[in-house]
Parts: structure tokens; sequence; C-alpha cells
């Protein structure tokens, strides 16, 4: 059992720091790419031909920002006589007659705008996405969630990069609205900008696969066809289809420097709602398309790549494992000293510690009025915090490989922009207790017996990695009922 014991923990952190290694090649060709990049105009072909957008908006109860989505819509600078804007409305709510109400607006008679309206929720956001593609004109499909404001220049900075016919689709950066909020919004941002800086440019110059983000992008429809259309049989359907049309022979783009201003949620249970569905996803996605990535012709740094990417969500399962497993674990290290060597051993860990450190220290450095005081403040907590996401995370990864259908559960928006504003009353939040939520407070106090075990033994070498845990667990919970 000893043995078992130890051997799991090995194999574990093992893996995510094998993980963190690919993290730190991406780091190292994102910071070269970074030396050499120019400016994204690769063509002027775009502008004596306008090809026909269509622009879908999936919306599903958005009463709080839908009336803005539709305001910055239709600011976007594109011939109108080129140009479809489709409102994917899914809603139960009073959404559907605001959407309404605003649309008999004289500025948007001038459009032509869709309002499409479905039965039932069949296939979520997938199922109205491949719905609306059927009756779009355009030949280019751009998608906006409805917590974004696209930029008036969107089309202008995107179309063009479309001159080569292999380019299937285009992705922008996501910037945040209202990052400054809170300090739950303020590590979100920290955190999506290590993907959205260094992963997805970072494999886009290697030439390794990247995948759309659902939103703050646009598609080739032919592209979407040729990969078998939206599918609905994992929670991302964006990473799927992403991996799906690559596998094609499909190019992507993506576009460090073009922003898609969008709003983080600001109460922890819908961050933990996202944090799951992303994650479940992820693993529904890598249970379908692994196998077949393992069967391209890929190089092998771009095979080794996109293998970590669709299997990041292990990450959070193999931690929950590694920590728990760790507090018994001191009690076989006091027990038998002759294993000492094998423990002493694994302070190659580390090593994976100080890569994912370097990884986002390179992200925060290009991340515009950030500063090195930021990153040793914000970083140390965010570790912090995501490791008290390793359950919620973890029951989303099991789910996911076990094959278990759960509905699409939305994030729900708030209308929260700049560091002002209040959600108190938004009929969407809900901060309860769960029994995952409760769990996750004795996983604080689970930990912090390790540290007084550690204590008591003389072992002090898990001491950091225990309270980390039981600072993480605790402040989930704390966010997760805290009312207001």
């Amino acid at each position: 059992m000893d043995i078992a014991l130890i051997i799991l923990y090995a194999v574990c952190m093992m893996f995510i720091m094998v993980f963190s290694f690919v993290q730190l090649h991406l780091a190292v060709v994102y910071k070269k790419a970074k030396k050499s990049m120019v400016s994204t105009s690769s063509s002027d072909s775009m502008e004596k031909h306008f090809p026909i957008v269509t622009v879908q908006l999936p919306v599903y109860n958005e009463k709080y920002v839908v009336e803005r989505l539709l305001d910055a819509v239709i600011k976007i600078e594109w011939p109108r006589e080129a140009f479809e804007i489709q409102i994917l409305d899914d809603s139960t709510d009073e959404t559907s007659n605001l959407i309404a109400k605003k649309l008999q607006e004289d500025i948007f008679q001038e459009f032509d705008i869709q309002h499409i309206q479905r039965k039932d929720r069949t296939g979520f956001k997938a199922g109205a996405l491949q719905q609306g593609m059927k009756m779009a004109d355009g030949e280019f499909i751009a998608i906006f969630d409805s917590d974004f404001i696209p930029t008036p220049d969107f089309l202008q900075k995107t179309m063009k990069e479309f001159s080569s016919e292999n380019i299937g689709m285009v992705q922008t950066k996501w910037e945040h609205l209202n990052k400054d909020y809170s300090l739950l919004t303020k590590l979100q941002a920290f955190g999506l900008n290590g993907h959205f800086r260094v992963e997805q440019t970072g494999r886009n110059s290697a030439g390794s696969f990247i995948n759309f983000n659902g939103t703050g992008g646009i598609w080739r429809k032919k592209c979407i066809e040729d990969a078998g259309g939206w599918q609905a049989d994992t929670l991302t359907e964006d990473l799927d289809l992403s991996y799906r049309a690559q596998m094609k022979g499909w190019k992507f783009k993506y576009l460090e420097d073009v922003p898609s201003p969008s709003e983080l949620p600001v109460v922890m249970s819908a961050v933990k709602s996202q944090q799951f569905r992303w994650t479940k996803g992820g693993a529904e996605t890598a249970k379908k398309n692994l196998a077949k990535v393992f069967r391209t012709n890929l190089k092998f740094t771009n095979k080794l790549h996109a293998i970590f990417h669709l299997t990041n969500s292990a990450n959070f399962l193999l931690l929950l494992i590694a920590s728990v497993v760790s507090i018994p674990l001191l009690w076989v290290k006091s027990m038998n000293p002759e294993l000492n060597l094998y423990f002493n051993f694994g302070t190659i860990f580390l090593f994976g510690f100080m890569a994912i450190s370097y990884f986002y220290w390179i992200a925060n450095r290009f991340e515009p009025e950030s500063s090195n005081k930021s990153y040793f403040l914000y970083f140390p907590i965010f570790i912090i915090f995501s490791m008290g996401f390793t359950l919620n995370n973890s029951l989303a990864v099991i789910e996911g490989l076990l094959g278990m259908k759960t509905p699409f559960v939305r994030t729900p928006k708030f209308n929260i922009i700049g560091a002002n504003g209040s959600w108190k009353n938004n009929s969407y939040s809900s901060n309860s207790w769960t029994w995952t939520t409760l769990l996750e407070g004795f996983l604080s106090i689970y930990f912090l017996a390790g540290i007084v075990i550690g204590i008591a033994i003389g072992d002090y070498g898990l001491i950091l990695f225990h309270l980390m845990m039981s600072l993480g667990y605790a402040g989930i919970f704390y966010y997760s009922i805290k009312k207001g």
C-alpha cells in the first residue's frame, strides 16, 4: 500500500511537471515571436471586395446586456449590403421582448437582422449556431457572446487575414471591461491573459493547433461545413470544431493585437459554473479527438502541444489526487526512513512550478500597464485560488470522461464595466450552499491538518504546499457563500 501511494503521487506530479515544461516551451516561443512580430496586416485584398459577413449573436436569458450588444454590433464598419445579423435567441425570460422592442428603433431598420427563436434549446449553443448557419447568407460568420462589445473596426482588422483560401478561422484577444472590479475579476484576468497571450500566440507561431474561443472570432463558413458543422456532444463545441477543422487541414490565425472587449463574471457561483463547463467540455473533447490527434502527421512538437492542450483539464484531477494523498504520505515517510531517497527525488517537481512561474511572468510582462510588482502580487494569489478550484474542476473532468451528460449552464452576465456597479439584485445570480461548497470547506481544514501533522513529525517539506491548498479552498469556500 505504501509503495502504491508513492507511485500514485509520483505519476500525478510527473504529468503536471511535464505539462508545465510544455507551457514553458510555449512561453519561450511566445517571447521569440514577440521580438519578430510585425503588423498583422497580410493583404489589402478586402479593400475593393467585401464578401457577405453574417454576425451571429447566441443569446439565452441576457436581459442585462443584450441591448448593449445590439448597439455595439450595428456600429461594426462593413458595407450594409454585405452585412447580416442573426440574433439566435433561445431565451425563456423577458430578453426576447427586449430584443423585439430594440429592433423597432429606427436605426435597426437599416440593417438586415434576423431574430431567430427556437421552440426548444436542442443542442444548446451549438444547436443554435448550427441552425443559424444553415440560414446564413454570409461567406464568413463572426460570433459574439452577449457579454462582448465588438469594436467598430473588428471586420476591418480580421477579414484581411482570409486572403489565403486555407485560412478557416481568425480569433482575436479577449479584453476585460471590468477586470479592476474586484480581486476575483483581477485573478480571472491574470489567468486568462496567460492563455490569450502566451498559449494562443505561442501555439500559432509554432504552427500548432489553436482554438476558437467561442466568441470574438470569425469563421469561413466553408470551413465549418467541411469540418462537420457545430456538434453538441461536448460542452466546448468551440474547441471540438477547432480540432476537427484543423485536422482536416484548415489553418487558423490568432491576432493578439486585435481586442474583443468582454465582461468577466463577478460572483463565485458564475466563475465556478464557467470553469466547470470549460473543464468538462475539455475532457469531453479530449475523449472525442485525442486518438485522432495521435494519428495525424503533425510534427512531434506540434503533436505534443495538441496532446497537452486537449488534456490540460486533467491537471486539476491529478493535483487533487496528489494533494489528498500527500498527507498520508507524511506518515509513510516517517515510518519508512529507507524511502527518504525517493521522497528527496521529489524535489524535481519544483522545476515544474518554476516553469509555470515563468509562463505567467512572460504573459504579465507583455501586458500593457502591468509591472513586476503586479506579477509578484497576483501570481501567488492566482496559484492559490487555482488550487482551490481543483475539486470543482476535478468533478467536471470525471463527468466528462465518464460521458455523463448535463445541460449547457450559461454564465450569468451583469453589465458591469470598470470598478463600479452592483450585482446584488441580479436575478440570474445565486450564491448558495451546495455539497461541493461544504466539501471545499472540509478540504481547507484537511490541508490545515496536514500542516499540523508535518510540524508534529518534524517534516516541513510539504508545509508550504499544504498551506497553499488550505488557503485556496478557504478562499473558494468564502466567496461561494459570500453575500454581496
